[in-house]
Protein backbone atom coordinates (compact mmCIF):
# COMPACT_ATOMS: atom_id res chain seq x y z
CA UNK A 1 0.00 0.00 0.00
CA UNK A 2 1.42 3.26 -0.95
CA UNK A 3 1.35 6.15 2.00
CA UNK A 4 1.68 9.85 2.21
CA UNK A 5 2.43 11.21 5.75
CA UNK A 6 0.50 14.28 6.56
CA UNK A 7 2.35 17.10 8.63
CA UNK A 8 -0.45 19.33 9.87
CA UNK A 9 -0.47 22.67 11.28
CA UNK A 10 2.76 22.24 13.03
CA UNK A 11 3.38 26.07 12.98
CA UNK A 12 4.39 29.28 15.24
CA UNK A 13 0.94 30.60 14.79
CA UNK A 14 0.35 28.49 17.86
CA UNK A 15 2.67 29.24 19.76
CA UNK A 16 1.15 33.17 19.55
CA UNK A 17 -1.89 31.73 21.38
CA UNK A 18 -2.61 32.13 24.92
CA UNK A 19 -3.15 27.86 25.43
CA UNK A 20 -0.06 27.38 24.50
CA UNK A 21 1.85 25.27 26.52
CA UNK A 22 5.73 24.38 26.37
CA UNK A 23 5.28 20.91 28.77
CA UNK A 24 4.41 17.94 25.98
CA UNK A 25 5.84 19.58 22.95
CA UNK A 26 9.60 18.56 23.26
CA UNK A 27 8.17 14.73 23.44
CA UNK A 28 5.77 15.59 20.63
CA UNK A 29 8.88 17.08 18.52
CA UNK A 30 10.89 14.09 19.16
CA UNK A 31 8.34 11.95 17.67
CA UNK A 32 7.11 13.83 14.39
CA UNK A 33 10.83 14.01 13.81
CA UNK A 34 11.24 10.78 14.13
CA UNK A 35 8.20 9.97 11.88
CA UNK A 36 9.39 12.42 9.24
CA UNK A 37 12.93 11.15 8.99
CA UNK A 38 11.52 7.59 8.66
CA UNK A 39 8.91 8.35 5.95
CA UNK A 40 11.94 10.34 4.13
CA UNK A 41 14.18 7.12 4.65
CA UNK A 42 11.41 4.55 2.89
CA UNK A 43 10.74 7.26 0.30
CA UNK A 44 7.19 8.00 1.98
CA UNK A 45 5.91 11.52 0.97
CA UNK A 46 5.60 14.25 3.20
CA UNK A 47 3.14 16.56 2.90
CA UNK A 48 3.03 19.62 5.12
CA UNK A 49 -0.10 21.71 5.61
CA UNK A 50 -0.71 25.08 7.01
CA UNK A 51 -3.75 26.59 8.63
CA UNK A 52 -4.50 29.90 7.56
CA UNK A 53 -6.87 32.65 8.07
CA UNK A 54 -9.15 35.03 5.12
CA UNK A 55 -8.18 37.44 7.11
CA UNK A 56 -5.01 39.77 6.51
CA UNK A 57 -4.69 41.31 9.60
CA UNK A 58 -0.92 41.02 11.07
CA UNK A 59 -2.74 40.32 14.52
CA UNK A 60 -4.26 37.36 13.98
CA UNK A 61 -1.30 34.58 14.16
CA UNK A 62 -2.95 32.73 10.96
CA UNK A 63 -2.90 35.45 9.02
CA UNK A 64 -0.15 35.33 6.36
CA UNK A 65 0.29 39.01 7.09
CA UNK A 66 1.69 38.15 11.06
CA UNK A 67 4.44 35.89 9.77
CA UNK A 68 3.44 33.14 11.79
CA UNK A 69 2.15 30.51 9.11
CA UNK A 70 5.36 29.27 9.17
CA UNK A 71 6.84 25.68 10.49
CA UNK A 72 8.23 25.73 14.42
CA UNK A 73 11.68 26.03 14.50
CA UNK A 74 12.56 22.85 16.42
CA UNK A 75 11.21 21.15 13.30
CA UNK A 76 13.18 19.66 10.38
CA UNK A 77 11.28 19.32 7.46
CA UNK A 78 11.87 19.05 3.73
CA UNK A 79 8.10 18.50 2.28
CA UNK A 80 7.23 16.63 -0.87
CA UNK A 81 4.68 19.42 -0.89
CA UNK A 82 3.06 22.23 0.69
CA UNK A 83 -0.57 22.71 1.26
CA UNK A 84 -2.81 25.82 3.19
CA UNK A 85 -6.24 25.73 4.13
CA UNK A 86 -8.79 27.80 5.99
CA UNK A 87 -11.23 24.88 7.46
CA UNK A 88 -10.28 21.84 9.88
CA UNK A 89 -9.91 19.25 6.98
CA UNK A 90 -6.50 18.68 5.09
CA UNK A 91 -7.76 17.40 2.37
CA UNK A 92 -9.56 20.57 1.57
CA UNK A 93 -5.89 22.47 2.06
CA UNK A 94 -4.84 23.39 -1.56
CA UNK A 95 -1.32 24.22 -3.22
CA UNK A 96 0.44 27.10 -4.64
CA UNK A 97 -1.76 26.05 -8.06
CA UNK A 98 -5.05 25.38 -6.40
CA UNK A 99 -4.95 21.81 -6.46
CA UNK A 100 -6.53 19.95 -3.74
CA UNK A 101 -4.14 17.62 -0.78
CA UNK A 102 -6.98 15.08 -2.09
CA UNK A 103 -6.22 15.41 -5.81
CA UNK A 104 -2.55 15.32 -4.68
CA UNK A 105 -3.46 11.96 -3.48
CA UNK A 106 -5.45 10.90 -5.82
CA UNK A 107 -2.60 11.88 -8.51
CA UNK A 108 0.52 9.96 -6.75
CA UNK A 109 -1.75 6.85 -6.01
CA UNK A 110 -1.93 6.80 -2.59
CA UNK A 111 -4.06 4.27 -0.88
CA UNK A 112 -3.05 5.13 2.97
CA UNK A 113 -1.84 8.16 4.99
CA UNK A 114 -0.76 9.03 8.84
CA UNK A 115 -1.70 11.72 10.18
CA UNK A 116 0.19 13.72 12.48
CA UNK A 117 0.37 17.46 14.15
CA UNK A 118 -1.29 19.70 15.89
CA UNK A 119 -4.28 19.73 17.28
CA UNK A 120 -4.90 16.02 18.12
CA UNK A 121 -8.47 16.79 18.72
CA UNK A 122 -9.61 18.98 15.92
CA UNK A 123 -7.67 19.28 12.46
CA UNK A 124 -5.80 16.19 13.03
CA UNK A 125 -9.18 14.31 14.03
CA UNK A 126 -10.90 16.04 11.14
CA UNK A 127 -8.99 15.16 8.73
CA UNK A 128 -8.76 11.43 9.63
CA UNK A 129 -12.32 11.31 9.73
CA UNK A 130 -12.77 13.13 6.39
CA UNK A 131 -9.72 10.75 4.77
CA UNK A 132 -11.42 7.70 6.19
CA UNK A 133 -15.04 8.57 4.97
CA UNK A 134 -12.78 9.28 1.44
CA UNK A 135 -11.88 5.94 1.42
CA UNK A 136 -8.09 6.05 2.47
CA UNK A 137 -6.14 3.90 5.50
CA UNK A 138 -5.49 5.88 8.21
CA UNK A 139 -2.73 5.56 10.68
CA UNK A 140 -2.89 7.78 13.59
CA UNK A 141 0.21 7.99 15.38
CA UNK A 142 -1.42 10.08 18.54
CA UNK A 143 2.27 10.52 20.12
CA UNK A 144 3.13 12.52 17.06
CA UNK A 145 -0.02 14.90 17.91
CA UNK A 146 0.12 17.56 20.09
CA UNK A 147 -3.04 19.83 21.76
CA UNK A 148 -3.65 21.15 24.83
CA UNK A 149 -5.45 21.54 27.89
CA UNK A 150 -8.93 22.42 27.44
CA UNK A 151 -12.38 23.38 29.53
CA UNK A 152 -16.05 22.10 28.54
CA UNK A 153 -19.14 24.62 28.32
CA UNK A 154 -19.89 22.56 31.39
CA UNK A 155 -16.94 23.56 33.15
CA UNK A 156 -15.26 20.45 33.14
CA UNK A 157 -11.08 20.52 32.68
CA UNK A 158 -9.26 18.34 30.01
CA UNK A 159 -5.45 17.38 30.33
CA UNK A 160 -3.97 16.98 27.05
CA UNK A 161 -3.98 13.39 27.87
CA UNK A 162 -7.63 12.71 28.21
CA UNK A 163 -7.82 14.98 25.10
CA UNK A 164 -5.73 12.49 23.36
CA UNK A 165 -7.98 9.30 24.92
CA UNK A 166 -10.96 10.00 23.87
CA UNK A 167 -9.43 11.03 20.36
CA UNK A 168 -8.13 7.22 20.34
CA UNK A 169 -11.70 5.81 21.39
CA UNK A 170 -13.82 7.57 18.68
CA UNK A 171 -11.13 6.86 16.18
CA UNK A 172 -9.85 3.50 17.15
CA UNK A 173 -11.73 0.72 14.69
CA UNK A 174 -13.85 3.47 12.94
CA UNK A 175 -12.10 5.86 11.35
CA UNK A 176 -8.27 4.81 11.53
CA UNK A 177 -5.87 2.62 13.11
CA UNK A 178 -4.07 4.03 16.39
CA UNK A 179 -0.37 3.60 16.84
CA UNK A 180 2.77 4.80 18.29
CA UNK A 181 4.91 7.29 15.73
CA UNK A 182 7.68 4.21 15.74
CA UNK A 183 4.84 1.74 14.29
CA UNK A 184 3.20 4.00 12.15
CA UNK A 185 4.90 3.80 8.55
CA UNK A 186 4.83 0.31 6.80
CA UNK A 187 8.29 -0.77 6.16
Amino acid sequence: MKQALIVIDVQDSFRQRPFWDETEYPAFVEQIQSLIDTAEAQDIPVLQVFHTSVSNDPANPFSMASGHVKTLKELRIAPTAVFHKTVHSSLYAKDADGASLQDWLVKHGIEGIVVSGIRTEQCCETTSRHASDAGYKVVFPTDATLTFAMQSPSGQHYTPAEIRDRTELVLQGRFARIARAADALAA
